[in-house]
């Protein structure tokens, strides 16, 4: 069967999410696929890469789809530009071979977070994309326990989901921080990332900051494997899913 792949941008601000759901049209993947069930005339699972939570937005998703026939990519695209909401955009389409699949074939994953800081007000045009922290934070203790989440570790301290039974061990490649201005960006970069794990490793990396914990408690944090050890889940509105990579 032909295997398609998508990449897609979209605002998350609106939705539940991007997985579909039972109770709720408003989920990223739901809108895909109600557009592409129209353009097929059946309907098409589509698999997306991550999971982005309700709120969280992309730059670069990717999701693949397999037809019982050969469609034009560029026909695609036109048809979900006129059919998709404003804030959902599939930037291309291209035939991929039939092993590909968006989320298990994936090697590496980008997301990026944004931080407004030590600004009196949040800013009025970016509030929805950015998480404002009023206090100044100490980005060079921010990046030193930054340093600690690289490797190969069971990251149970940074995962909300309580009853995953599979392994919690993923390999953290880097992370880094930069500033412009009152903007702090914290990209990460990792062969995967658990249910809430960037904006817990992100909650945490702001406590630091603030100068309520220091950057060598993250070890301690790490070897715990309790999520009561680490700190809090940073606002969803300021995480984006940057990039997607294959072999």
């Amino acid at each position: 069967m032909p295997n398609y792949k998508l990449t897609i941008a979209y605002d998350g601000t609106r939705y539940n999410g991007w997985q579909k759901q039972g109770n709720t049209e408003k989920t990223i993947q739901g809108k895909l696929e109600a557009v592409l069930e129209r353009f097929a005339g059946q309907y098409v699972e589509i698999n997306g890469a991550g999971r982005t939570d309700a709120g969280v937005h992309a730059k670069g998703q990717v999701a693949n789809f397999k037809l019982d026939k050969a469609i034009s990519c560029e026909e695609l695209c036109r048809y979900f530009a006129e059919y998709l909401p404003e804030d959902i955009c599939v930037l291309s389409a291209k035939r991929v071979d039939e092993r590909f699949h968006a989320r298990l074939t994936a090697t590496k994953k980008h997301y990026r977070y944004c931080i407004c800081n030590n600004a009196k007000h949040a800013d009025v045009f970016n509030r929805k994309f950015e998480m404002h922290v009023k206090e100044p934070l100490d980005v060079d203790k921010m990046t030193e326990a930054a340093g600690y989440f690289v490797g190969e570790h069971d990251f149970s301290s940074f995962c909300s989901n309580k009853h995953m039974k599979k392994s919690k061990v993923r390999t953290v490649y880097g992370v880094t921080i930069n500033c412009d201005g009152d903007k702090i960006i914290i990209d990460y970069e990792g062969d995967g990332f658990l249910y809430n794990m960037v904006r817990i490793m992100t909650g945490t990396l702001i406590e630091v900051g603030l100068g309520q914990r220091l950057p060598e408690d993250i070890p301690e944090i790490i070897a715990r494997k309790d999520r009561q050890a680490a700190g809090f889940t940073a606002q969803a509105q300021g995480l984006f899913l940057m990039e997607v990579f294959y072999e």
